[in-house]
């Protein structure tokens, strides 16, 4: 007869067995008994010393022969990135790695703490050893890495609840962002004319594009007599063993991020100039030009895919050489909808530009740029009203 005993977990009885498979390992699997607590001692008891009695411990598979209850914390933390790896986009499991077995597993690795021995107290710890190197919002990161793992913990009867509720993460910190003003955007479009990137800069500032939607541009989306290009897809960037991967995906943020937009006549004449500008490379480069991406708006020289942070890599190097003041690519994205609202642009009309699934996110991330304009209408009601008593 295995050993066992009973443990209460909100406000139920549960089993607790505990027996060594046939690998060696110990195992403690919770088992519910579908008993309240309150007046159910002696019939938990006995359903205890029943299943004591007729369990038979189940066969092991390769599947889940390493997972277990008293493993390092930070072996089961590896261990999750591979069981939830199809379950995730790929640059977010890429994400994930970089954080699991760049921070998380050699921090715990070194306190020798077990799976069911985590506490609150060390995932704290952890936090606050962090919050010495790197920013609240990378830690509320963290944090999310390590609830989820806990919290499939939990689910696979590995530990009776998650430690992770009780922690206090970092407050998440407000972010406002940032953007050029007409004249700063004026002179970066005048100063990337010649750019390698030049085309992708006036795309995205020019329709508030993610860098992965302008990365994806392509010409069979554009419907030349209507004078529209349609966003449907995304270019992204990951590691996979260490190799960095460049991969279209055929599905978008969300579905408003699938949209429609016009080319006015600007941008209906940069598009021409590229695709002679892509045929002329053709003829140059022959059998060295990569024909594979054919149907891709922004290309290299060599007809090859554009790396997504090389992009913010040679963005950042254009706007220093320039002298302009310093933002992110993806800042082009908020530039393009501060413009619209200074100019009175319904929030509703910029929201669908942009691709958001919901009118409160375009509210909530400009929602400064709000009371400024209101600040500002303020002032000339002041300005006027001056004049009336003067």
């Amino acid at each position: 007869m295995i050993a066992g005993h009973l443990q209460i977990k909100n406000d139920n009885y549960y089993m607790v067995l505990n027996y060594t498979d046939a690998n060696g390992k110990r195992r403690q699997p919770w088992i519910p008994t579908g008993l309240p607590a309150k007046g159910n001692k002696r019939r938990a008891e006995k359903l205890l010393l029943d299943t004591r009695k007729s369990f038979v411990p189940p066969v092991v598979s390769k599947e889940n022969e390493d997972i277990s209850s008293d493993m390092l914390f930070a072996d089961y933390m590896e261990l999750w990135l591979e069981i939830i790896r199809s379950s995730v986009e790929k640059t977010t499991f890429s994400s994930y790695t970089q954080m699991v077995k760049g921070k998380i597993a050699p921090y715990f690795r070194n306190t020798g703490l077990t799976l069911d021995g985590i506490q609150a107290k060390h995932i704290q710890s952890f936090y606050l050893h962090e919050l010495k190197t790197v920013s609240p919002g990378t830690v509320i990161h963290y944090h999310a890495n390590i609830h989820k793992a806990l919290k499939y913990a939990v689910k696979m009867d590995l530990i009776p609840f998650n430690p992770a509720d009780k922690v206090e993460r970092p407050k998440k910190q407000r972010y406002i962002a940032d953007y050029y003003r007409q004249e700063e955007l004026e002179r970066l479009l005048e100063a990337s004319k010649d750019h390698p990137y030049s085309l992708l800069i006036q795309m995205t500032a020019f329709y508030g594009l993610r860098r992965s939607e302008a990365l994806d541009a392509r010409w069979s989306r554009v419907d030349w007599e209507k004078k529209t290009i349609l966003l449907d897809a995304k270019i992204i960037e990951y590691k996979e063993n260490g190799k960095v991967i460049i991969e279209p995906v055929e599905e978008m943020k969300n579905k408003s991020s699938r949209r429609t937009l016009p080319l006015p006549d600007p941008v209906y004449e940069m598009l021409c100039e590229e695709r002679e500008k892509q045929d002329l490379y053709r003829r140059m480069f022959k059998g060295s030009y990569n024909r594979k991406y054919d149907d891709y708006i922004c290309v290299d020289q060599f007809g090859g895919l554009i790396r997504p942070n090389r992009v913010t890599q040679r963005f950042a190097d254009l706007i220093r050489q320039c002298g302009l003041r310093k933002i992110r690519f993806h800042d082009l994205r908020h530039t393009f909808a501060s413009i619209l609202i200074g100019q009175d642009v319904p929030l509703i009309n910029v929201s669908n530009f942009l691709g958001h699934s919901d009118l409160s996110t375009t509210a909530n991330i400009y929602a400064h740029l709000d009371k400024a304009s209101k600040q500002a209408s303020a002032n000339i009601i002041t300005g006027i009203l001056n004049k009336a008593k003067d």
